[in-house]
């Protein structure tokens, strides 16, 4: 009988201690679960939260003749998913994106890339290919280089940092 006992008791001590644990105290406020851009640590996955992908420029220095952006973002970017958009506001998000034509606008240049959090201008980005733009901006592409939502843009004066 007393190993029936040992029994019965290591089943019954470990589901009140889940149920004690689960229910919690009554009186905590519920947990918000809107993931705000300043207040995380970093992206935590691919896909876009609710409020879309977003991308935000928290600092720009000079690197040689390029530019070294670091930014946050609430996904981590990946090129074989959603990732980062750079360019010059010489063009519009619509611009940056392939299915431009479909958007009524003349296809711009852009860099896509995954780097995170910090990414040097090159290629379509290059400060070399900026024209007399003195803004450089950000948007989130989908794998297909498809920008994701137009009006999520954050762009950064930059001029101070360039010649001329």
């Amino acid at each position: 009988m007393r190993p029936f006992r040992r029994h019965k008791l290591s089943i019954v001590l470990p589901a009140l201690a889940l149920v004690v644990v689960a229910c919690g105290d009554a009186t905590d406020e519920a947990p918000d679960l809107e993931p705000d851009l300043a207040e995380t640590e970093g992206p935590v996955a691919n896909a876009c939260p609710a409020d879309g992908c977003q991308v935000r420029i928290v600092d720009v220095a000079l690197d040689g003749d390029e530019l070294q952006i670091t930014w946050e973002a609430n996904f981590l970017p990946d090129m074989s998913g959603n990732h980062v958009h750079v360019y010059w506001d010489i063009y519009t998000a619509d611009q940056v994106s392939d299915d431009a034509q479909a958007r009524g606008v003349d296809q711009g240049d852009w860099d896509p890339t995954d780097a995170y959090p910090n990414y040097t201008t090159t290629a379509g980005a290059s400060v070399a290919g900026r024209g007399d733009s003195t803004t450089v901006c950000v948007t989130a592409g989908d794998r297909d280089h498809v920008v994701l939502d137009s009006g999520l843009v954050d762009c950064r004066p930059v001029d101070e940092l360039l010649d001329g």
